[in-house]
């Protein structure tokens, strides 16, 4: 399940990346309930480029190192192998609260519920 979760991100990201897709319909298409740490990583990295949005307008150069880099992840991704782990160490402070959402039906509801009160 990992390697086509992986091998999606990837897809979602370069259709961002070209204009094919808006950031947060990509986001709302990124594979529901995966804890892979690649998959989680790349879902952080998708909300930190759209947080940077004005960020990304201001400044050229930012805006360039950070299509690299997202292009990068694309790279690894796509072949399905795991995110190194110092990329996934920069995103791993944020995987405690705002993890992807369970899939639907009643047994996601009830993981996301606990999640939110532990």
């Amino acid at each position: 399940m990992s390697l086509e979760n992986r091998r999606l991100c990837a897809r979602l990201i370069d259709d961002v990346l070209s204009g094919r897709r808006i950031t947060r319909e990509a986001l709302l298409r990124f594979p529901k309930g995966d804890h892979d740490t690649s998959v989680l990583a790349a879902y952080h990295a998708l909300i930190h480029y759209e947080a940077d949005e004005d960020l990304r307008k201001r400044d050229e150069e930012y805006r360039e190192e950070q299509d690299l880099y997202l292009k990068s992840l694309v790279d690894i991704l796509i072949s399905g192998k795991p995110l190194p782990v110092n990329i996934i160490n920069n995103y791993e402070q944020f995987y405690g609260g705002s993890v992807l959402p369970e899939k639907k039906g009643f047994k996601g509801w009830i993981k996301s519920l606990l999640r939110f009160i532990t």
